[in-house]
């Protein structure tokens, strides 16, 4: 990264090279004059704080209170804490916005800065937009001695986050299991407030990395091949299931009580597969991913309802729609009955319940969901390159044979849907980077698709 990214998902840079205490002083200053802006009440608008276990975020989130206050803003931190509990006090406090420190999947070198709206979901790009501008022209609104905002403290977010997702389940019905349970807390925002959970649902649990110092244990994202450690952990402890958060735990990967890797597609996946089993009704997902939800809906005489990538489109179409259940095939699973945004605390709850309800080890109820081979990878590509690269791929689908099943959705990049196959090309929203996955029932037609993709990016390269 040779400069602070600025996107619609957020604000996303390196400590000491491109993201420091003038720039989240400048965009505190930035979001306060927007809240300003858009403030329909006499009062001050009041914002959530929140930051994952990173060192750098006292020093990040200081910056933001302090050009937000500048603003006339009132400011509320819950200190360290998940992202998704960070959006459920936004509506638990009645804050008119909220700001998460955290750089996600990102090493510990990175900080980033989310803004959420009052109900804890992400701006839309009109709105993000808007912000941006402010802090590029430094067009900042601030405010007298006697007018700049107050600060204060709640350490009521654990407690608040818990109570809400127990709320999913049948308690006793999982605490009569006793399940011995693994979970991976990479010393992140999870640590504690995961711990509360599964105390709560009467867990015998193994944490392992489990202080939250944002010193990660390993590489960050809930990857196979970062988590080699999970799957042995499982089975030294006979454990039902192994659970990985990311650095602000709103992403959730899985290991079986087999200790093979199940993957973060399967979180949503088997999520979904206990709510159609309880409710009818439409889920939504984006165009990224696995088909494995679109059967399972099939099965239960349900839909779903597809978006571009990120957490603000699918938690939009669940509220549009009513969905039962949404997310991404990340590992993020949003289940509105608790907040808006990706939770692995509801990750966890609901697959706890599917396993007690079911009698089932989890590798059965995997098998049970139809298998496909999902091949995920990324590439560096300009920014002049992104439109010819995906122009080429639409162009060459486009003229695929009449009489095959093909369907193009250019949404969000390109999404080339063949009978039961399909491949996606995006921009990254967080990265200079464009991320290419493709999915299909065989490893060889998925190989054949990256493969097929791959070569019409190098003919524009060349």
């Amino acid at each position: 990264m040779s400069k602070l990214i600025i996107s619609i998902s957020g604000v996303r840079g390196i400590i000491g090279e491109t993201l420091g205490p003038t720039e989240a002083l400048n965009f505190g200053l930035a979001y306060g004059t927007f809240l300003q802006e858009n403030n329909q009440s006499e009062a001050a608008p009041k914002v959530c704080l929140g930051r994952d276990s990173r060192p750098s975020g006292p020093m990040v989130l200081a910056a933001l209170d302090a050009g937000l206050r500048a603003t006339g803003c009132q400011t509320v931190n819950v200190e360290l804490v998940t992202t998704p509990g960070v959006a459920l006090m936004c509506r638990f406090l009645q804050c008119q916005g909220g700001v998460v420190v955290t750089a996600s999947h990102n090493p510990v070198a990175y900080n980033g800065i989310k803004f959420l709206r009052h109900d804890g979901i992400a701006y839309p790009a009109e709105q993000v937009t808007r912000i941006h501008q402010i802090y590029y022209d430094q067009g900042f609104t601030q405010q007298d001695a006697l007018h700049v905002g107050a600060g204060s403290t709640d350490s009521r977010t654990h407690a608040v986050h818990v109570d809400t997702v127990l709320q999913l389940v049948d308690k006793t019905a999982i605490r009569a299991k006793r399940f011995k349970v693994v979970l991976d807390s990479i010393n992140g925002a999870g640590c504690v407030v995961s711990a509360q959970l599964l105390g709560e649902l009467g867990c015998e649990l193994i944490h392992v990395n489990n202080r939250p110092t944002g010193i990660f244990a390993h590489t960050p994202e809930p990857t196979a091949e970062n988590l080699a450690d999970l799957g042995p952990e499982v089975k030294k402890h006979g454990a039902v299931v192994g659970f990985a958060q990311d650095p602000d735990a709103d992403r959730l990967a899985l290991v079986d009580e087999q200790g093979n890797y199940i993957g973060e597609e399967y979180t949503l996946a088997l999520a979904a597969k206990y709510m159609f089993g309880k409710k009818k009704g439409a889920a939504a997902a984006n165009l990224s991913t696995s088909r494995m939800i679109d059967d399972l809906a099939g099965a239960s005489g349900c839909s779903v309802i597809r978006t571009p990538v990120g957490e603000a489109h699918v938690a939009n179409a669940m509220l549009e729609n009513e969905c039962v259940i949404g997310g991404e095939g990340n590992g993020g699973v949003i289940d509105l009955r608790v907040v808006p945004v990706r939770d692995s605390l509801v990750g966890m709850a609901l697959i706890l319940q599917l396993l007690a309800e079911s009698q089932k080890p989890l590798s059965e109820l995997v098998a049970e969901i139809p298998s496909y081979h999902m091949t995920k990878t990324k590439f560096a590509c300009p920014a002049d390159q992104t439109g010819p690269v995906l122009e080429a791929v639409k162009d060459h689908f486009g003229r695929v044979e009449q009489g095959q099943d093909v369907r193009i959705d250019t949404r969000d990049g390109i999404r080339v849907d063949v009978g039961n196959a399909w491949v996606q090309l995006r921009a990254s929203n967080t990265e200079p980077i464009m991320r290419l996955i493709a999915e299909s029932p065989s490893e060889e037609r998925t190989a054949a698709l990256i493969d097929e993709v791959q070569g019409l990016i190098s003919n524009v390269s060349s």
